[in-house]
């Protein structure tokens, strides 16, 4: 079922998301609504839905990136390598960074490269898996939401300028 998206200003997003115990009906259930909601998300496209953002205060996201799609329950991350710089804001960048709680703002955020995560699968199979380049921004992002981490906390721990997307054109946003 299609669930309603929290805003960036719901102090629920900001809590760090409980382990999941047992991958039961439930779980199932809130997985189902996470690829719903996601699969929805047009104004913007959304590639990424943690649990939390939905306001379920569990370690779980699901990512849906052209071939990449993934259900992740309780990542942990085992490794990182290299930042990778992100440029100028162009008209369709996909290295400017957003997300569906603050939609239409964007940020040149730097991520790392790679990163190797161990997590659960929704059949309930431990997978270890490096991701590079996007699917590793996705990841990397996700994870954040399920420790209590905005976004635009990255951008300010960066130095970096948000932009908000109007009529295709990027707008320097003050951060305040």
């Amino acid at each position: 079922m299609i669930q309603k998206i929290l805003k960036s200003s719901d102090l629920r997003l900001r809590q760090i998301s409980k382990p999941v115990v047992k991958i039961d009906k439930k779980v199932a259930s809130l997985i189902k609504d996470l690829k719903d909601t996601l699969a929805v998300q047009k104004d913007p496209e959304g590639v990424g839905l943690a649990a939390p953002q939905i306001g379920k205060n569990l370690r779980i996201f699901v990512a849906n990136f052209k071939n990449f799609q993934r259900v992740v329950i309780n990542p942990e991350i085992l490794g990182i390598t290299k930042l990778t710089k992100s440029k100028r804001p162009k008209r369709k960048s996909k290295i400017m960074e957003g997300c569906l709680s603050l939609p239409h703002y964007y940020g040149p955020l730097a991520r790392a490269q790679k990163v190797r995560v161990k997590y659960l699968n929704e059949e309930n199979k431990e997978i270890v898996e490096e991701f590079e380049g996007f699917p590793a921004q996705i990841v990397l992002h996700e994870i954040d939401h399920l420790n209590g981490i905005l976004f635009v906390d990255r951008i300010i721990e960066q130095k970096k300028k948000l932009y908000k997307l109007v009529n295709n054109e990027w707008e320097e946003m003050e951060l305040v």
